[in-house]
């Protein structure tokens, strides 16, 4: 498994590598994305910008270099000492930014920080695994089963400071669904290698060099700006003008306006992301639509029949301009070695008529949308698309597209009907989609397991699988179990992937920047001329 996906995350790689002229001198960086990370607490939103934001100012026991490999880093190395414990050996001489020593303490702290109640991180780790403090450099983990790929996805699983944490009363993860945001929301304490100077919530954050940082810089940053900048135009106005040194995402249709400016260039390549439509079929009558006592997501009819009102080749056309792949899987075909064997459903909007008749609903029926408006690639184009095309067939939909922080506080309550969502396995791992997205939701009993399933798909035979494909070391196997479950969700036309979008990132001509296919902007892979 880990051959497979290191090549092909080798092979995915952009770099935009300019020859710096000259003695490095450290710089001011200025950058801007479409949103602002949600919370400055590390297990608040496991949402790619918010984590690759934080992974500038926090670390885990590992991380992923340029390309994707994993690699140690607040662990410097661990081992099996059975299938089901493993030995992590922790780094020393580190210091968090106040100065306290990282410990085996603080590794403790944050896994059982992940697991309470309000985090967004608690996925990252089975349910019911023990960590164990051998000394103060030295952590176990104890699992209930077998578990090869079980530090994969820990890159996202950034190590806070316990005493910091329990000075300033920040002991449990903030929650992003209320408004119980505690010190940690607010205020960072990582070992990094930036700090945070100042910050000002959808406004500006100010991140400053960490000179006491335990590894060896590769950028020549000493101080970063970072500035939300949510309307399309500004912030490729923005770039254009010298305002900022980079920019994200560039609109498709202002990729060839920032490449022919002298002054800036396109950075463009294949995202591991999917977006993806999920539709709640857990509630015996759906929250939003105008079809009482019962669900019509619930008969799979009625879902075959939205997959196949949309034309996902003309959001490829009109709406993406060419830049995204249409998708038959949850997964990015990259990720996955047997993708070939799945063909995405026609587009057949005839068919998609009669299967709503045959479902009880010639006249077709109402049903309210979510979907993020600064988040993905024309996210809420793709939305109103959605709506035009399912209004051909009857669906009536009435789209509640809003800024991700309203939108995520929303779905996360499963406060939803139908729903616009993207993801990238952060471990490049299939499993990764089936724990996340795809098996069955339980949150009194399983409150981490399926936790963005939003909308409450459930097959016990998925499930089934799932255990199987945790634990099979077997990579020929092992696939073939995605396979089959896989199949099973196409059956059921549990969701509708739509397409991978490509990265579109805009810098200026003097700043060299590395573009990953995990669409994670790192700081310290950044120099400036």
């Amino acid at each position: 498994m880990n051959k497979f996906r290191t090549g092909v995350a080798a092979a995915l790689v952009v770099t935009a590598s300019l020859a710096l002229a000259g003695p490095i001198q450290a710089k001011t960086f200025r950058y801007a994305f479409q949103g602002d990370a949600q919370s400055l607490d590390p297990h608040a939103l496991n949402e790619t910008f918010t984590i690759g934001f934080h992974a500038n100012i926090y670390e885990g026991l590992i991380r992923r270099d340029t390309e994707l490999n994993i690699e140690p880093a607040l662990a410097t190395e661990w081992e099996m000492l059975s299938p089901t414990h493993w030995r992590f050996h922790l780094r020393e001489g580190v210091t968090f930014h106040n100065g306290n020593t990282f410990n085996a303490d603080d590794v403790v702290f944050t896994f059982k920080r992940i697991q309470m109640d309000g985090s967004d991180m608690g996925s990252k780790i089975a349910p019911n695994t023990e960590v164990i403090k051998v000394d103060d450099y030295t952590v176990d983990f104890k699992t209930a089963q077998p578990n090869p790929i079980l530090h994969y996805e820990w890159q996202d699983v950034f190590i806070m400071d316990k005493e910091w944490a329990e000075v300033h009363d920040a002991t449990h993860p903030t929650d992003i669904t209320t408004d119980a945001d505690n010190y940690a929301a607010f205020h960072a304490n990582g070992t990094g290698p930036f700090k945070v100077e100042s910050r000002e919530t959808d406004v500006e954050t100010v991140l400053v060099r960490n000179e006491d940082w335990w590894d060896t810089p590769q950028h020549n940053l000493d101080r970063v700006v970072f500035t939300p900048i949510s309307q399309d135009s500004t912030r490729v106005a923005a770039l254009l003008s010298g305002e900022v040194d980079m920019a994200y995402p560039i609109p498709v249709q202002d990729l060839r306006r920032v490449d022919a400016n002298p002054q800036t260039e396109a950075l463009t390549g294949p995202e591991l992301r999917t977006i993806f439509l999920g539709m709640d079929q857990m509630r015996d009558e759906l929250l939003y639509s105008n079809v009482e006592g019962k669900n019509p997501f619930k008969d799979v009819r009625v879902r075959e029949a939205v997959y196949r009102a949309i034309d996902i080749r003309a959001i490829k056309q009109k709406i993406m301009r060419g830049q995204s792949d249409p998708s038959a899987l949850m997964i990015s075909p990259f990720l996955f070695a047997l993708s070939d064997q799945f063909e995405r459903p026609s587009y057949d909007p005839e068919k998609s008529q009669q299967l709503l008749a045959d479902a009880g609903y010639p006249d077709g029926f109402q049903v309210a949308m979510d979907c993020p408006n600064n988040r993905y690639v024309n996210d809420e184009a793709i939305c109103q698309a959605v709506v035009a095309m399912l209004a051909k067939v009857g669906v009536d939909v009435d789209l509640n597209a809003q800024p991700k922080a309203q939108y995520f506080a929303k779905v996360l309550a499963y406060d939803t009907s139908f729903y616009l969502l993207g993801w990238t396995p952060s471990s490049l791992d299939s499993y990764n989609v089936y724990a996340n997205l795809i098996m069955c939701l339980d949150r009194d009993k399983t409150p981490t397991q399926a936790k963005f399933n939003y909308g409450g798909y459930c097959n016990p035979k998925i499930d089934a699988l799932a255990e199987q494909i945790l634990v099979e070391t077997d990579e020929a196997k092992r696939n073939e179990l995605i396979a089959e479950g896989f199949r099973i969700l196409e059956k059921d036309w549990g969701y509708i992937p739509l397409h991978q979008q490509y990265l579109a990132w805009g810098a200026a001509s003097d700043v060299d920047v590395k573009q990953s296919p995990d669409n994670k902007m790192l700081l310290y892979y950044v120099n400036m001329q």
